[in-house]
């Protein structure tokens, strides 16, 4: 039944087609994404890498080819040689990229079969990740799996390409070293010629690449593979790879420039996305202070405000208590949004402080002239006073405070707020805002 590619060679990509190829011969080769019969015409979804087209077989066009595709299945992989048609207006599928075409197979030859697979060929589907890694040649036919890789590709194309342009050479270097302190440990293979003895695998080429500098190598890159035997978590593997330069004679601003240039390229080039340079820079202290983050969402407000002036003298001691050791406090001001948070939301965010090391987390709900909380009957006039015109507090706000030392306070509500982020939608994930934080405290 399998039959033999021959002199056949592949002249179009399925995902490629689109109107400007209708009347062209064209041989395609892919896999059977599905199959349908519709009264004795029978079609087929074929695809690969570039996606799919529809591929029509007729007993009009061909006998032969038409009983053969009778026991077309999934996953079966085909060479098809046919001509490029149009979509009559009603069957066009404008969620395809080819979806205005249709390729009329006249001739068709069957590369292999497929026994039934385990998990089908599409995206949304919940599938165990054991059995995906178990098949993993299936899981990387899907759709996303495969746009990550060709993303992958074009972010390193574009990385080589800026890199280049911009005067840097790409050094390869040694994978079998000797062990030098790094972060984690060392993955180790033994010396066959040496017994007793290893090579340690590179955590990072720091060394390697500072004596390439030493050596006059002024600028340097690799798109180099790491090893760190260390526990794992979702943000930490034990190989991955990263985008490793080096330069010399250069100050601060340009190296900004040289890592501004690969990410414009990386997004544009791998993504389609033109982002703004140079970007904005912020002070450490700011980032604290402002998000209580070094590493500040900026696509959204709800920003933290320092009011432990206000309370310096409160009998509430919970905060007083808290500045006397040193602390701060500081509150987050979710302006006009009170009513989309329950009493038990507002619970679990006060369980999730505590998880962080808070003691709790106190909120003041606003309605109209009346403020309800727990800890209101704590503050003086004054203290009510001056919180109103520090928060800007209106009808319907609703704010949380923490009264810890700086570490928990700032840890715990850039948690919330990016929770609270999350929740209600305030982040805007079609944006990107890319920040330099400068001027981190020395350890």
């Amino acid at each position: 039944m399998l039959e033999h590619l021959g002199d056949w060679t592949r002249t179009d990509y399925c995902g490629d087609l689109r109107a400007e190829d209708i009347g062209r011969d064209v041989v395609l080769m892919g896999w059977v994404q599905s199959n349908r019969d519709h009264g004795g015409v029978i079609f087929i979804d074929l695809r690969d890498r570039e996606g799919l087209v529809q591929v029509v077989f007729s007993p009009q066009v061909s006998g032969d080819v038409h009983e053969k595709a009778g026991a077309l299945r999934d996953e079966w992989v085909l060479a098809v040689r046919g001509k490029v048609t149009n979509r009559s207006p009603e069957t066009v599928n404008k969620n395809l990229p080819s979806g205005e075409v249709e390729v009329v197979a006249e001739e068709v030859r069957i590369l292999n079969t497929s026994k039934v697979i385990p998990f089908l060929i599409e995206d949304d589907i919940n599938v165990d990740e054991l059995l995906r890694l178990r098949h993993r040649y299936l899981d990387l036919r899907r759709p996303f799996m495969r746009d990550n890789i060709i993303t992958r590709h074009k972010t390193v194309s574009a990385t080589r390409n800026f890199l280049n342009d911009a005067g840097f050479l790409e050094v390869e270097t040694p994978y079998l070293t000797r062990s030098t302190p790094e972060g984690a440990r060392d993955f180790l293979v033994p010396s066959r010629l040496n017994p007793g003895e290893f090579y340690a695998l590179p955590q990072s080429p720091q060394l390697l690449k500072q004596t390439l500098m030493v050596s006059g190598f002024d600028r340097y890159y690799q798109i180099v593979r790491c090893f760190r035997d260390e526990d794992l978590r979702a943000d930490r593997q034990p190989e991955f790879t990263q985008i490793d330069l080096e330069m010399s004679f250069v100050r601060e601003g340009d190296i900004m420039n040289i890592v501004e240039g690969i990410l414009k390229s990386i997004f544009s080039e791998a993504a389609g996305i033109e982002i703004e340079t140079p970007f904005p820079k912020m002070k450490y202290d700011e980032a604290m202070l402002r998000y209580g983050s070094d590493k500040p969402d900026t696509r959204f407000g709800l920003e933290l405000e320092d009011i432990s002036a206000i309370f310096k003298d409160s009998e509430f001691q919970v905060f007083s208590g808290a500045l006397k050791k040193g602390g701060i406090i500081k509150a987050l001001n979710l302006k006009g949004r009170a009513g989309d948070l329950s009493r038990k939301e507002i619970d679990d965010l006060g369980e999730t402080a505590k998880s962080l090391g808070a003691k709790g987390l106190a909120w003041i709900r606003v309605s109209g002239e009346e403020w309800q909380s727990p800890i209101i009957k704590f503050f003086s006039d004054k203290e009510k006073e001056d919180l109103k015109n520090a928060l800007q507090l209106g009808d319907g706000d609703i704010v949380f405070f923490a009264a810890d030392t700086p570490h928990i306070v700032n840890m715990v509500l850039s948690h919330i707020r990016l929770e609270l982020g999350e929740k209600l939608g305030l982040i805007d994930h079609g944006k990107f805002n890319f920040l330099w934080v400068e001027e981190f405290p020395l350890l």
